[in-house]
């Protein structure tokens, strides 16, 4: 059994974090000491690692409980999980198209502002300018 500083230590999981998928009921509520201190076993430091890396991979709150369901529930189908995987490979991919664009633009303001103004004060920045136009970038 692990108590909560140790299961944040194992995982790498603030305590904050912990208790706040607990609320959710993301996590199982833990056994508790006469005390009141949350007592964990491997099933819950299994469990709140899947949730962290379903998160790192971007999955939603919402998402990681559909995605724990499925690894709970012996009916439900692998195509289920990899809708889930799909949906969200759609979803960083337009994230990156996003950052992309991002990129190119911040690439345009640093070539415009060496080539035009590196001396100029900075209200006549093409930097400046640029942030300051209505204009699409």
């Amino acid at each position: 059994m692990l108590g909560i500083g140790e299961l944040s230590r194992s995982t790498g999981c603030p305590i904050e974090t912990i208790r706040y998928y607990e609320k959710l009921q993301l996590l199982h509520a833990p056994l508790r000491t006469d005390g009141g201190h949350r007592l964990y076993n491997r099933n819950h430091q299994k469990r709140l690692e899947f949730i962290l890396k379903a998160r790192g991979l971007g999955f939603t709150l919402e998402k990681t409980r559909e995605l724990l369901s499925l690894s709970e529930n012996n009916e439900r189908s692998c195509s289920e999980a990899l809708a889930l995987v799909q949906n969200n490979l759609t979803a960083v991919n337009e994230k990156l198209a996003e950052l992309e664009r991002i990129k190119a633009s911040l690439l345009e303001m640093a070539k415009s502002c060496k080539s035009c103004c590196p001396g100029a004060k900075a209200p006549d920045c093409t930097i400046v300018d640029a942030l300051s136009t209505t204009e699409p970038q």
